[in-house]
């Protein structure tokens, strides 16, 4: 049995994205809490496993693998059940499509070094550093709409790669009052997918409390 250890921080939508995916392969783990915040992941003994010195990372016996989708991507050919990134190239480009306009599009603009920067750096007030995350994520949002098919969940009738990127997002246009109603597919699929213990168990408040 392979040794997993997830290093990851409580509200980091990357790390969510892969708490997740361990979840949903139904995966033993070992969690070790980064707090960005302090720092922790800029420290001397992080870098050395992570030179890019961001969370999450996950520790497979020994060998560290960075990046969520990275991540994911390691777990579906380690542990191929079940699969979260379909195997044909079709299904598979459109899974990770959907999962692209999350991690690529919308999150890595609104994450948390990119906001200090806005604000620390460029000076822009509260309003409008609310105003850019706001924007990115409507407009990732107005395409995922646009791009989820009939079934349950973006992944189709099971939850896949591209769930498992919504929900943190979804979390996090929660977090900063993001009107959605103009989304009724992706806030259905944010409910169904809430309804799977894999999911709930992987949320940062349960993380936090536990």
């Amino acid at each position: 049995m392979t040794s997993l250890v997830l290093h990851d921080y409580f509200r980091s939508s990357a790390s969510y994205r892969v708490r997740i995916a361990l979840n949903l392969k139904g995966l033993a783990y070992e969690r070790v809490e980064v707090s960005l915040i302090a720092g922790e992941q800029k420290s001397d003994a992080y870098l050395e496993q992570n030179a890019q010195g961001f969370v999450p990372m996950l520790v497979a016996d020994g060998e560290p693998i960075i990046q969520s989708l990275a991540i994911i991507d390691w777990l579906d050919r380690a542990h191929p059940e079940p699969r979260l990134i379909p195997d044909e190239p079709m299904p598979r480009a459109v899974a990770l499509a959907q999962a692209y306009v999350v991690a690529c599009d919308i999150h890595p603009l609104n994450n948390l070094r990119i906001l200090k920067y806005l604000t620390k750096d460029l000076g822009l007030n509260e309003q409008t550093k609310d105003r850019w995350i706001h924007e990115w994520i409507l407009q990732g949002f107005d395409a995922l709409e646009a791009m989820a098919g009939e079934g349950t969940y973006l992944g189709g009738d099971a939850p896949g790669i591209a769930d498992a990127c919504l929900v943190p997002q979804m979390y996090n246009a929660r977090r900063f009052d993001v009107p959605l109603d103009a989304y009724p597919r992706l806030v259905a699929i944010d409910a169904a997918c809430m309804d799977l213990e894999p999911f709930q168990k992987a949320h940062p408040d349960a993380v936090k409390s536990a």
